[in-house]
């Protein structure tokens, strides 16, 4: 079986690096860009079955990203997650009306990240069941913070 693909958009080089050993450890295929624009390269030269996208970076910002992903080649059924060292339910809440499909927050939990990436990528909530885009917009996060 081929690993699952996750693209990681993150500028700032200790994350990626935590980022990318605790996935490959985990058994995914990390790709990587540190900046927006670089994102939407990756993304199209070597598709991926997941986006992790850190919401401050230079040059575009995760949420203009995201936008122009989704107009993109990006398939519809590519989960994009929020990853952000912002806590708040208003910051949750935004990301999920910009048409993130999760959020996870900084720092990352190596213990609970790998878990999280496959709630993702089955679309499962285990805590209530509900879309993680539903859940979201609700407020909550049904993966716990990270």
């Amino acid at each position: 079986m081929t690993p699952r693909r996750i693209l990681v958009v993150e500028d700032n080089p200790l994350n990626l690096k935590l980022i990318r050993a605790v996935l490959q450890f985990a058994g995914y295929d990390v790709i990587e860009a540190q900046s927006g624009e670089e994102g939407l390269d990756v993304a199209q030269q070597d598709p991926p079955d997941l986006v992790l996208m850190d919401l401050q970076l230079p040059g575009i910002d995760g949420t203009e990203t995201l936008r122009r992903l989704r107009q993109g080649s990006l398939r519809r059924d590519v989960p994009v997650v929020a990853v952000t060292a912002f806590a708040m339910a208003e910051d949750r809440e935004r990301a999920a009306l910009a048409g993130f499909d999760g959020y996870v927050e900084k720092p990352i939990s190596v213990r609970d990240l790998p878990g999280q990436i496959e709630a993702f990528l089955t679309g499962a909530s285990e805590a209530t069941g509900e879309s993680p885009r539903a859940s979201e917009a609700a407020g909550r996060n049904p993966r716990g913070s990270v």
